[in-house]
């Protein structure tokens, strides 16, 4: 089997790690893999998002799977090019992928489809979006409608730096195009839980959730970033929360984007706020989320490459399960000192060579090769993954192996997973 990667980030890496293990035998191809993942591949020197390229090459190859990690490539068509050449391939189409490409879009159709959400309104001028925020005080969210890295969204606890932050997309355009339209909403006070489920357009596999932490600093302080870490599993995620998610946010939504004529074949991924009223949608995307990718993938014990393949191949998910091994997985991700500002690219990497064992994974993210060095190339440089029978225990294997890896300038949160340490605590004093 040929399988063809698109995309070159930690997400991408930890896809390409199961698929291996998933099938041994086959050749896989990535798209300017990144200095972890290029001995484990063949290079594809097409840039992820040259859809065009990267059809005639996939036909030219004879490739028989591509899965797509991004969501820039969804949002530009891939999968309707590769579908017009007959070529199987996982994701959604560019209509399908409007539930990430389009926050406005997304909450229009949350809206007819009565999947709970928080309060919001739409905006493409400054003084409309300034009036409203006047009206409904703080603390309140703004968010850019269009792809922005996962940094588009700023939750401001006054008006004047809910004011701000407009000006900044509007007038500044601080997330380019991606921030002409915004989307301003009621601020939701809860825990965040991500949700990914492998969808054939109507049935779908829920796999297992997980948590994300976007903020910078310990503590959940700072800006947003692309995520500083992750861990799964989360308790509160128990057998009755994932009944609400399949039947009053993902069954309805799938339902939604079909009669949208829109049907979704891929991975959705929910972000949903546990809130006192119950589920609430805080987003969507449309592919596999980073870094939660390197704690769901290492905890998933049956074949993601069946689910995929046979989505790809216009089949049914119906009777498909995703069995998960027991134990907990934590990842930490080192980032470049200033992200999520500005930051230098080039800095030598050292990762100690007995530092990866069976139960600590480093997925690499924005690493290059200079020569037969390993250097820096991007704000989120690797995710350490450590797989443990508790959190407690993968939580700390995971900071302690981050703590061992050396370029100038690298830092991380030693608090992954701070939420659930806190309630297995509080446990433990209960019991007592």
């Amino acid at each position: 089997m040929r399988i063809l990667i698109v995309g070159n980030g930690g997400r991408e890496h930890a896809l390409l790690w199961k698929l291996r293990r998933d099938a041994p035998g086959a050749s896989f191809y990535v798209t300017q893999p990144n200095g972890g993942m290029a001995p484990l591949c063949e290079t594809v020197e097409i840039a992820p998002g040259d859809v065009e390229a990267l059809a005639g090459w996939a036909a030219s190859s004879r490739i028989d799977l591509t899965v797509v990690g991004p969501e820039g490539p969804l949002a530009a068509g891939i999968v309707d090019r590769f579908r017009s050449k007959g070529l199987p391939i996982f994701g959604p189409t560019r209509a399908a992928a409007r539930i990430e490409s389009s926050k406005a879009y997304a909450k229009e159709l949350l809206r007819n489809a009565n999947v709970p959400t928080a309060a919001h309104r739409t905006f493409s001028s400054r003084a409309g979006a300034v009036d409203w925020v006047r009206a409904q005080g703080a603390p309140i969210v703004v968010k850019a409608s269009g792809l922005a890295g996962g940094k588009g969204a700023v939750v401001c606890m006054t008006v004047a730096e809910a004011v701000a932050a407009i000006d900044a997309m509007l007038g500044g355009l601080e997330f380019g195009e991606a921030g002409r339209e915004l989307v301003i909403e009621e601020y939701m006070e809860g825990e965040e839980i991500s949700v990914f489920a492998v969808s054939d357009g109507r049935d779908f596999v829920v796999l297992q959730p997980s948590q994300d932490h976007k903020r910078v600093g310990e503590g959940d302080s700072g800006p947003n970033t692309g995520g500083m870490g992750a861990y799964a599993p989360v308790s509160i995620a128990d057998t009755d929360l994932l009944a609400e998610a399949r039947t009053e946010v993902i069954a309805p939504t799938l339902s939604a984007l079909a009669a949208d004529g829109a049907p979704f074949k891929g991975l959705l991924y929910a972000g949903l706020m546990n809130t006192a009223e119950g589920l609430k949608v805080v987003e969507f995307n449309c592919r596999f989320g980073d870094p939660e990718t390197q704690v769901v993938l290492p905890l998933m014990e049956s074949s993601l490459l069946d689910l995929l393949a046979t989505v790809a191949e216009d089949g049914s998910l119906a009777g498909h399960t995703a069995r998960t091994r027991r134990g907990a997985a934590v990842t930490t991700v080192v980032a470049s000192g200033g992200y999520p500002g500005s930051y230098e690219k080039g800095k030598p990497i050292t990762i100690p060579t007995d530092l990866e064992s069976d139960d600590v994974l480093v997925f690499h993210a924005g690493t290059a090769r200079r020569g037969r060095e390993l250097v820096t190339s991007g704000g989120r440089v690797l995710a350490v993954t450590a797989l443990a029978p508790t959190l407690p225990a993968a939580a700390d294997g995971s900071r302690s192996a981050a703590a061992r890896i050396r370029f100038d300038g690298a830092f991380f949160r030693g608090d992954i997973g701070w939420r659930e340490r806190a309630r297995l605590e509080r446990e433990h004093d209960d019991d007592e």
